[in-house]
């Protein structure tokens, strides 16, 4: 028997670990069991320094209820367990605790803090592992992987030299973007836009000698960082512009400088903004940049130092000293400046001689880096690029051809914006933790790739006279990252893993990420294992809050599943939210408003109450707005299935349930639910299939809460409690109780596993079912032609009868308990079986004394009345009956009524419905209006009587 009351935490931790120490979540398990084809998910592999967010816990849920859902239908699966390095965000916690002890990593040395980084993600990166295990997710742990374990290693390099040598890896000097404080190239993932209150200068740049003018002219720009001035190859005006047309090929003085630029002609400046004049500064703008690869074979740029390719910053974004070749190309007053003191610098000698136009306040977009939160400079640095567009076009043909579905569909289109503008990829780091390029430089600056040092030494025939220094750099993380679907499963070697399980079956991943993860895994799979790395990519929202704001530490409104799972006291999860945060006002605001929200902490809700919630929310492609209400009532779902099932087990152990030979007999309520839960079957099943896990969530719990628990509990009581009922319906009534809720079980186990398995153990035997966990046991299937429609409208008859008599009580206030005498009227042929048969269901739900069949209906006492279809439950008024108040009643009715006619009507009157729905439907229709128009007269006519009285 089950425990009196459902307790999530005392069941949760025991199973899983049964279910792990049995090794049930790796494909041969299922393979013991089943024969099925191979299905795999590979997971999103989290960062070893962070913790489970509700992104995380998601997307989780997600994967596992798919994992589950085809490991139960007898398929090998395989959701593959590991986590990502993430070089940056590691590095920088790293430092954090270095810098704490006064020291920083150069202190350290690189061999030193790359140790130091290991020790730290021994210690602290399984975290969020042990946070997946409470979700109840059923990774493959016993082939977790990590980007930087031996065997991913090797497969970055082995990829990195074939690149390479296929000159599809070069080296060279490109605009990057650049974080100041932590001294890298960063990704454009990496780099956060958002709007700042910021100005616009107006400049003047003197013409030379313009047209023969009498006296100096100027052509006035507009920018919003006059600091960079300095790094100026040309003024841009756009061809089409007649204002400037004629001083195209002419130039201007570059001031402070004392260089000439020229005028050029390009479709990039654009008339209407500003002046219409743009500042060219390749090396500082990406835009620009374009600008300058497009004219810079032009003798008034190629002719320029460094052919009009300045850099005029340092690392750490301040105003770099010049090289000896290139004499004074940098005023010396801003040299050692920091940017922004460089800037202050420019503008005021810039108004002191006259060439200040305008300052204007401005709203601008500024790049920030997500981890520093400094701003990012495109900066020119020797960088190492991977020649993508080679790989980028059987990408594009795999996703065009429907090798790659993407759901839903639309993302498909922001795959294709992306990959057919795609640009050479960026992918060395100027950090110590990550993947070490494998790439060795001579003493003369001649580099060398290979696998090793010794395989280059071997291929050169390098004595060790030769000194080679391997390059500092790293990889990107998204480099060893695209190679995860088959790098996890073994390759460069051809295991048994990567034969069976690569292309894998479907990637779970948001939206933010296309660009960055999914598209290179394509790339990637299709160069190296000449087939996609995934059949299907299922793209999710976002979480987000309640009142749909993105959840963040700044904010306060994060919520942490595991504080879900578990609770957590109102000031623990205050000290939580507003921990490390600098800013006191802010930590007051937020410490004020979750004691608002949380006045009594969070409770414990359990983990399939969570998981339920995400799936209830799961509709495709949308963002999620998290309400803790909705998990709430989850966990009231699960406690209505635990009651639920205690009714079932309390009602059949040591009970006769009909695994013998002895005969049974199904009543019409047996065969309802055993109709109901077949439709509930096919239901869910087809909305997994289809990845919508909200339609699956919600068949189940209408037919759990409303079909099974709401009618088909309360059906089975006369059955087992009466005395009318033979043992062949008792044996009947147990055997449907517990095949349904044995059944129910396994539908539901791949949003609620614990739950699920708790109970199917107790249930199993009962049901005649044999293993030792519902993780194996076989999914359900709907029967065709198990619809059983005589069944299914003989109970709805039921249940309108007893809903009819309820709603008398209840809008009369008589007592639910208090029986009634029941008078029916205008009963049909088959009204009269169903009245027989039914009779016990109707006096023990509905509370009938008696019930009387009337032929002539005006010979009735004056009465409240029901409709069931055209027949009338009347149930006399005398001492019973307040007129007021049924007059009121009588009133809404004719109101519902009537508002449903005129639904009607007006369907009818669509031709679109009319001519496109099945003629059944829309005789369906027009049936319920010759009805409820029927109604409405009787009603009518009972409200004139009543009203007469």
């Amino acid at each position: 028997m089950l425990d009196k009351n459902y307790d999530p935490q005392a069941l949760e931790k025991n199973w899983y670990r049964f279910w792990e120490e049995q090794g049930y979540f790796v494909p041969a398990a299922t393979a013991r069991t089943h024969e099925g084809g191979a299905y795999c998910i590979m997971i999103p592999p989290p960062n070893v320094t962070g913790s489970l967010h509700m992104g995380h816990a998601f997307q989780d849920t997600i994967m596992d209820a798919l994992i589950r859902y085809r490991r139960m239908q007898g398929d090998r699966t395989l959701w593959q367990a590991g986590t990502d390095h993430a070089g940056i965000a590691t590095q920088m916690v790293v430092e954090r605790l270095i810098n704490a002890e006064g020291q920083t990593r150069h202190d350290y040395g690189r061999a030193r803090f790359t140790e130091r980084v290991w020790e730290w993600k021994a210690e602290s990166g399984g975290t969020i592992t042990r946070q997946l295990r409470r979700m109840g997710s059923s990774l493959d742990w016993a082939h977790e992987r990590f980007t930087m374990d031996e065997g991913l290693s090797e497969a970055v390099r082995e990829v990195f030299v074939r690149l390479f040598e296929e000159g599809l890896i070069y080296r060279g000097k490109r605009l990057v973007n650049w974080d100041p404080v932590l001294h890298t190239a960063v990704s454009d993932l990496e780099v956060i836009s958002e709007e700042e209150s910021g100005h616009m200068w107006d400049m003047r740049y003197p013409l030379i000698q313009p047209l023969g003018a009498p006296e100096p002219l100027y052509m006035v720009v507009s920018t919003t960082r006059p600091e960079t001035l300095l790094g100026d190859c040309a003024v841009a005006v756009n061809p089409e512009d007649e204002r400037y047309r004629h001083l195209i090929g002419e130039f201007v003085e570059l001031p402070l400088t004392g260089r000439r630029i020229p005028i050029l002609a390009d479709e990039h400046a654009d008339p209407t903004f500003g002046t219409g004049c743009v500042k060219i500064t390749p090396a500082h703008d990406f835009n620009d940049h374009q600008v300058w690869l497009r004219h810079r074979d032009e003798t008034s740029i190629a002719n320029q130092p460094h052919g009009g390719l300045v850099n005029i910053f340092t690392p750490d974004a301040a105003v770099r000293d010049n090289e000896p070749e290139e004499g004074q190309l940098l005023p010396a007053a801003y040299i050692g400046l920091d940017r922004y003191e460089a800037r202050k610098r420019i503008v005021a000698d810039l108004e002191s001689l006259g060439l200040l136009a305008a300052v204007k306040d401005h709203r601008l977009q500024q790049p920030r880096g997500d981890r520093s939160g400094a701003v990012i400079e495109p900066y020119l640095t020797d960088q190492w690029y991977v020649r993508v567009q080679p790989l980028a076009d059987p990408a594009i043909k795999a996703v065009e051809n429907g090798d790659i579905r993407f759901v839903p569909d639309n993302w498909k289109n922001t795959y294709f914006e992306w990959m057919r503008n795609i640009q050479d990829w960026c992918i060395s780091r100027q950090i110590w933790w990550g993947h070490r390029i494998p790439a060795w430089y001579d003493c003369e600056g001649n580099v060398y790739v290979g696998r090793s040092e010794q395989e280059i030494r071997d291929k050169h025939q390098f004595g060790p006279e030769v000194v080679l220094v391997q390059d500092p750099d790293v990889l990107d993380t998204w480099f060893s990252s695209a190679l995860w679907p088959f790098s996890t499963l073994g390759w460069p070697e051809e295991t048994d893993r990567l034969k069976t399980f690569y292309p894998t079956s479907v990637l779970v991943t948001g939206f933010d990420i296309i660009f960055f993860w999914v598209a290179r895994m394509i790339m990637m799979g299709l160069k190296f294992m000449g087939d996609v790395p995934f059949r299907e990519v299922y793209i999710h929202g976002l979480v987000r809050d309640a009142h749909g704001d993105k959840m963040s530490k700044s904010k306060g409104n994060v919520l942490d599943p595991i504080d879900l799972i578990d609770g957590i006291e109102l000031e623990a999860l205050v000290e939580k939210r507003t921990k490390g945060m600098m800013q006191p006002h802010l930590a007051d605001k937020i410490a004020k408003d979750t004691r608002k929200d949380f006045p009594d902490g969070i409770p414990a809700f359990g983990t399939d109450a969570l998981r339920f919630t995400f799936a209830a929310l799961a509709t495709t492609g949308r963002d999620i707005k998290f309400d803790l209400s909705r998990t709430e009532g989850y966990r009231n779902f699960c406690n209505k299935l635990w009651n639920a099932s205690r009714y079932v087990l309390m009602n059949t152990e040591g009970q006769d349930c009909g695994l013998g030979s002895d005969p049974l007999e199904l009543s019409a309520a047996d065969r309802w639910i055993r109709a109901r839960l077949n439709a509930t079957i096919a239901t869910v099943t087809a909305a997994i299939e289809s990845y919508r896990f909200d339609l699956a969530a919600q068949a189940l719990y209408e037919f759990t809460w409303n079909d099974f628990c709401d009618w088909y509990l309360e059906l089975s009581k006369p059955v087992l409690t009466g005395d009318q009922a033979s043992d062949a319906a008792k044996r009947g009534t147990r055997r449907t109780l517990v095949a349904t809720l044995e059944t129910l079980l396994r539908l539901a186990h791949p949003v609620m596993p614990f739950i699920t398995e708790e109970i199917w153990q107790k249930v199993k035997p009962l049901a005649g079912v044999d293993g030792d966990t519902i993780m194996l046991a076989p999914y359900p299937v709907a029967e065709v032609g198990a619809e059983d429609a005589q069944a299914v409208d003989e109970i709805d008859w039921v249940k309108q009868c007893i809903l009819g008599v309820r709603r008398i009580k209840g809008e009369m206030n008589i007592a639910p308990g208090k029986p009634l005498p029941v008078l029916v009227a205008n009963a049909s042929e088959q009204d009269r079986r169903w009245l027989d048969t039914a009779r016990p269901y109707l006096d023990f739900l509905a509370r009938t004394e008696s019930i009387t069949l009337l032929d002539d209906e005006h010979a009735a006492p004056e009465s409240a009345i029901a409709l069931v279809g055209a027949m009338k439950l009347l149930i006399p008024m005398a001492g019973l009956i307040d007129k007021d108040a049924e007059l009121k009643r009588l009133d809404k009715e004719i109101t519902r009524l009537t508002d449903d006619i005129a639904r009607t009507e007006q369907k009818l009157a669509n031709p679109s419905f009319v001519d496109k729905a099945p003629e059944a439907v829309v005789g369906k229709e027009r049936a319920k209006l010759a009805e409820h128009a029927a109604a409405i007269g009787n009603l009518q006519t009972q409200r004139a009587r009543i009203a007469a009285l």
